[in-house]
């Protein structure tokens, strides 16, 4: 479904990113780990064209992101709070996003009751600008958003950052039940070991712009991740 082919973005001296080859397949719960710097957030940006590539390619279901716009409709994504509209309140930014996706009211209704429990009564109804929401109510938004308009492909960076201990269980639920029931291939990237390790079938470990790790036997993820991150 996402190949990366020979993909390298510099800066000047500097390889931040250097991936001969990534292909990550349809239905898959793909993780990106790694420490600070290490190249993740590059690599989301440039799978959603927000960043062009020194060289090298990535594919959407054979499509060169970079040359094309009709894979964008099937992609959502969640890097940071300036993907959303801060001048709205979340019901006005739903709203926004209902009919920029051509959804029904019902559509936009059955959705966010995914995340009633997620949003715990603290987002919607409020009449509070985004802007002025928490960084952990902001998160909620940004993935409730994500998932609107039924992509195939989800990104998410960081998903379980600023969420209390409820929240973040229950986004891990959600994204399993997602997974099970809409076969969405999520690409996730975390620091949080134990969270990515419970959901993702695949978990690949990025240093210096290098994959290091292709991690697929789920039972020995986290041991292995450990023994590296500790050294």
């Amino acid at each position: 479904m996402i190949q990366v082919s020979q993909l390298k973005k510099q800066y000047k001296e500097a390889v931040v990113l250097d991936v001969p080859e990534l292909l990550i397949s349809k239905g898959e719960c793909f993780g990106l780990v790694g420490n600070n710097g290490a190249g993740k957030t590059t690599l989301f940006r440039i799978l959603l064209d927000l960043v062009r590539a020194t060289s090298g390619q990535v594919t959407f279901q054979g499509e060169d992101v970079s040359k094309t716009e009709a894979w964008k409709s099937q992609v959502g994504a969640y890097l940071d709070e300036q993907m959303l509209l801060a001048f709205l309140t979340p019901d006005e930014y739903f709203e926004t996003l209902r009919k920029i996706y051509g959804l029904s009211s019902a559509d936009l209704e059955l959705h966010l009751s995914k995340f009633e429990e997620l949003f715990n009564g603290e987002v919607l109804g409020k009449k509070k600008y985004i802007r002025d929401l928490s960084k952990g109510n902001l998160k909620k938004v940004g993935i409730a958003a994500a998932l609107l308009g039924h992509p195939q492909v989800v990104l998410l960076d960081e998903p379980f950052e600023n969420l209390d201990p409820s929240s973040q269980i229950r986004l891990k639920k959600l994204i399993l039940s997602e997974l099970e029931a809409s076969k969405i291939t999520f690409l996730i990237s975390s620091h949080d070991l134990n969270h990515v390790t419970e959901i993702c079938a695949r978990i690949v470990l990025l240093e210096k712009g290098k994959v290091i790790r292709d991690l697929r036997e789920k039972g020995e993820m986290l041991k292995e991740l450990e023994a590296y991150f500790v050294g």
